[in-house]
């Protein structure tokens, strides 16, 4: 059967690369794609037989990327595999299996998890997913996954904060940038949370 390409979608270019290589090497057709925005529209283009995403990027990210995927019937069949450092507790997979992902690998992740993974779900008989979810189900849950993660970037922030300057000099230069990550990171969090909280006040959760 002549399946279609793999679609990897994921905004830190490294992270990006060494996965399209990884896939490419052994013998995967592959695309990708840098924000959720972009991944959406290839999949208008071409059915991918597979989408692995991040969660957290800018635009539209993977929890939203997923959503939108499940509630369209030309694109609800499509495997989705998260692949996340941030969104790692029970709750937020959860959530990512509510959405109807089919697996969620932690970050980072080795190459032979990576290949083994996507070899069992392109090669086992796909199991039921659940029906997509509904739209005021969805920014309900993405609310609470949104809020815990904001708090827990506050409290990196911190923390960060005082080891900057308490940390003997050699080391200040790891943590200011990991500290300038962790702001940005927040920043995108307190952006996406603002634009889920403005949709359920105004009520914004129509149907697909």
């Amino acid at each position: 059967m002549d399946l279609g390409p793999i679609l990897i979608v994921e905004d830190i270019p490294y992270l990006l690369e060494l996965m399209e290589v990884t896939l490419k090497y052994k013998g995967y057709s592959v695309i990708t794609a840098r924000d959720g925005d972009e991944a959406l529209s290839m999949t208008s283009v071409e059915k991918p037989a597979l989408i692995l995403t991040d969660v957290l990027m800018p635009k539209l990210d993977g929890f939203s990327l997923a959503h939108k995927i499940r509630s369209n019937p030309k694109t609800q069949e499509i495997p989705i595999i998260f692949v996340s450092a941030t969104y790692i507790s029970e709750a937020d997979k959860a959530f990512a299996l509510s959405l109807g992902a089919v697996r969620f690998l932690e970050k980072p992740v080795e190459a032979e998890e990576l290949l083994l993974t996507v070899a069992e779900v392109l090669t086992q008989v796909p199991s039921a997913l659940p029906p997509p979810i509904s739209n005021a189900e969805f920014y309900r849950g993405y609310q609470e996954r949104l809020e815990a993660k904001l708090a827990d970037k506050r409290e990196q922030i911190g923390r960060a904060k005082r080891l900057v300057d308490t940390v003997p000099d050699e080391q200040r230069p790891m943590f200011e940038a990991l500290l300038v990550q962790t702001e940005v990171q927040r920043g995108q969090l307190e952006t996406e949370l603002a634009t889920v909280r403005e949709r359920l006040d105004e009520g914004a959760v129509t149907e697909p």
